[in-house]
């Protein structure tokens, strides 16, 4: 049997948006068992825009304005019913074939968690350009303290890791960092197989984001290190010594990067 799929959308706000998201998620090859739409408190039509679809996979889950990401994606993950979770993020959205790709691409790797390649369209400049050149079929941690190679709109990620990796960090000093954090955790359990393929159209518009209000690229890092390493001290046999070893490494190079341009290793929100 094709494991089911919980497809998680945080929105605010976003109406025309998150029915283009939504509907990308409808029109897989790959039947989606759910698409969980979570509102951080929407005071536009959203709701009533999303019940206009009249699809009973479609479902909304509103909460109170917490502005952060977080906290409505983690809504979503209680709410989930299916073995694996997918998250797009509002405004972006799925090429048809995405999910049958990357289960293909699963059948051979036999990892627990997928990430893709994304076309990065840049509002009003007619931009539309892969994000990543990277030749790398699968991501393991040290990959990603490098790097954060995984776009949050093309995770495909089990239930069950996530689970256990705590879902999203919702502190507030956590917000725009949320899902690096989190997929960083999730090495601990499993390497990311990596789609060269541009599966998502990624919206990348930073001055209407959350990153926005971040203006130090190393104190973003260290923040996001720091959380791994916390987590790794409660959670000591998630990760082996020389992981450790590596998050630690990590950690003291960040402190050390004062000055450096935001978001220039943490690439996307």
């Amino acid at each position: 049997m094709n494991p089911s799929v919980s497809v998680i959308i945080p929105n605010f706000d976003r109406a025309d948006l998150l029915v283009h998201a939504v509907r990308s998620c409808l029109d897989q090859t790959y039947p989606v068992a759910e698409v969980l739409v979570c509102d951080d408190g929407s005071s536009d039509d959203s709701e009533a825009r999303i019940n206009a679809l009249s699809d009973p996979r479609v479902k909304w889950l509103p909460g109170p304005h917490a502005g952060r990401p977080a906290v409505p994606r983690n809504r979503g993950i209680a709410a989930a019913t299916g073995a694996w979770l997918a998250f797009l993020d509002s405004d972006d959205a799925w090429v048809p074939g995405k999910l049958a790709i990357q289960f293909a691409h699963l059948a051979v790797t036999h990892a627990g968690a997928s990430c893709s390649n994304a076309l990065r369209v840049i509002p009003g400049s007619g931009s539309q350009d892969p994000y990543f050149n990277t030749p790398a079929a699968t991501l393991s941690l040290g990959d990603l303290l490098a790097l954060n190679r995984v776009i949050c709109s093309s995770a495909l990620v089990r239930r069950d890791h996530v689970v256990k990796a705590g879902g999203f960090p919702e502190e507030p000093e956590m917000k725009a960092l949320e899902d690096y954090a989190l997929w960083l955790r999730i090495c601990a359990f499993t390497s990311f197989d990596y789609c060269a393929e541009t599966l998502v159209r990624y919206t990348d518009a930073p001055a209407s984001s959350v990153r926005a209000a971040y203006t130090d690229g190393s104190l973003v890092r260290e923040a996001a290190l720091s959380n791994l390493w916390a987590w790794s001290q409660r959670n000591t046999q998630a990760f082996s010594s020389t992981q450790r070893a590596a998050i630690a490494r990590h950690l003291r190079a960040s402190k050390r990067t004062a000055g450096r341009p935001p978001w220039d290793w943490l690439f996307i929100r």
